[in-house]
């Protein structure tokens, strides 16, 4: 071999070594910058790429074609498994931007009037009458009615509910009416006949600041309880609607101990911002921390922390994770047209949603529907401390991206990952349901006319009282 040839070599094998070394720094200080591992454990990892890098510089180094030849497959191996570490480091990173309070809600006002009116846009309204609720009761609506003012002049007409709207529609004392979709969700619920009449033609998405929600804890010490709010719509996480999954999660991190509380979608609780009550479903419409504060008097208990989760949210996360295997009590079939076995079904996205939302194929409807959920829940969180998030993990992470809200910062959740890497502890997971008696009384959504409802049984929620406060004593 030629001087050139030798020297040209060598520089390759140094380069080489340099490239390798400053790849596997890079790795480390993400590692160390992400803080999932305990400290022991990053030590050894740092030892560990130390000596694998030093003998593949040893080889890259060493005189020997046959050594060279080893050194350079070692280390373009190496490198191949530490870029592709880097980018699941750099998407952890980013998915993990994603924790803490979100200070915002989104609320949307449309803008409606009867299917069979000449009226097309915004503009057909001028000096017509439009109905809507108390300005003073709803700020993202006073938001909402200076933009439609400033728009086009009309004449203003004040309703007293959403019920009272629509009757003020249908007979024409209002030419049109300003409702947020929520609301609307539940005239179609109430009214179906009425929603099918209707039509809109403007719309406004408004952004309205919300206060702190919850008491931060050390997630690896103190018992904590986290609210799973699922509500009934896809597309934007930040946007208010009916909660359709409202599962209170109570974690024990000294015992190891979690209870799922499923509280049905119809219990009549008292909404406090409001001094009245109203389903349980319909403290989503107003926001995430109205859930929050009337769950929190339904069980006399501090709520630390929620995830809001949607439709979208959860067919992504059973994709992304490869599906689901739950065992279901039921043989049935969904109103989507999805059959269950009674026993054991692997499900994807669509069929786990449609399996924790059908209710109607059960006799017990809600009740039905509230342990389903848990089964859901139950699943995904064993399947995400399965062996298998390790190659569902950038698809889970891609899955999660914008899907979600929750108030729980990145360093707690990043403690309670490095918490569990430490003490790799089976967890106990137990499941109730509150119940009640069906009945039909008035609801602070929907005053003027009575709607079914979960009278809730005094002796299940005491029950609920009790299992909660013993998971979370130390």
């Amino acid at each position: 071999m030629s001087k050139n040839k030798k020297g040209t070599k060598i520089s390759f094998m140094k380069y080489l070594s340099i490239f390798l070394l400053i790849v596997s720094v890079l790795v480390l200080i993400l590692v160390y910058f992400i803080n999932v591992l305990p400290l022991e454990y990053f030590i050894v990892l740092v030892a560990l790429v130390a000596i694998i890098d030093l003998f593949a510089v040893m080889l890259l180094l060493s005189k020997g074609r046959i050594r060279n030849a080893i050194g350079i497959i070692v280390t373009i191996i190496l490198l191949i498994i530490m870029i592709l570490g880097i980018t699941y480091e750099l998407n952890t990173i980013d998915f993990l931007k994603q924790f803490g309070f979100n200070s915002y809600k989104t609320e949307t006002y449309n803008v409606i009037v009867l299917a069979d009116s000449s009226y097309e846009e915004i503009s057909d309204l001028e000096n017509k009458t439009i109905a809507h609720l108390s300005l003073q009761d709803h700020q993202g609506l006073e938001q909402a009615y200076k933009k439609v003012e400033s728009t086009i002049d009309f004449t203003s007409s004040t309703g007293d509910d959403i019920s009272d709207l629509s009757s003020m529609l249908e007979s024409e004392d209002a030419d049109a009416i300003i409702l947020e979709s929520a609301q609307l969700s539940i005239i179609e619920e109430e009214d179906e006949e009425f929603y099918e009449d209707i039509k809109i033609i403007w719309s406004v998405d408004i952004e309205i600041e919300i206060a702190k929600i919850g008491e931060s804890v050390d997630v690896t010490k103190d018992s904590f309880n986290i609210l799973i709010s699922g509500i009934d719509t896809y597309g934007t996480i930040t946007k208010v609607s009916r909660s359709d999954v409202n599962i209170l999660v109570s974690i024990n991190p000294s015992t190891n101990k979690i209870l799922l509380t499923s509280i049905p979608r119809d219990y009549y609780v008292l909404l406090p911002e409001y001094d009245a009550y109203d389903k349980l479903t319909h403290a989503g419409i107003y926001g995430i921390e109205t859930s929050v504060s009337a769950i929190e008097n339904l069980l006399d208990t501090t709520i630390n922390y929620y995830v809001k989760v949607n439709f979208t949210s959860l067919i992504d996360i059973v994709d992304a994770l490869g599906g689901i295997t739950i065992e279901s009590n039921y043989d049935f079939t969904s109103k989507d047209g999805y059959h269950f076995t009674k026993g054991t079904n692997n499900l994807d996205g669509e069929r786990a949603l449609s399996f924790a939302r059908e209710r109607e194929a059960f006799r017990e409807g809600d009740r039905i529907r509230g342990q389903n959920q848990e089964i859901i829940l139950e699943a995904l969180i064993n399947k995400a401390m399965s062996a298998s998030i390790i190659t569902n993990y950038a698809d889970l992470l891609n899955a999660l991206d914008d899907k979600f809200l929750t108030n729980i910062t990145d360093s707690e959740i990043t403690d309670f990952i490095k918490m569990q890497i430490a003490n790799m502890d089976t967890w106990s997971i137990e499941s109730i349901s509150l119940d009640g008696s069906n009945a039909y009384d008035y609801t602070y959504s929907y005053q003027n006319q009575k709607l079914y409802v979960m009278k809730p049984y005094e002796e299940s929620i005491l029950n609920a009282k009790e299992k909660i406060n013993s998971t979370l004593l130390q």
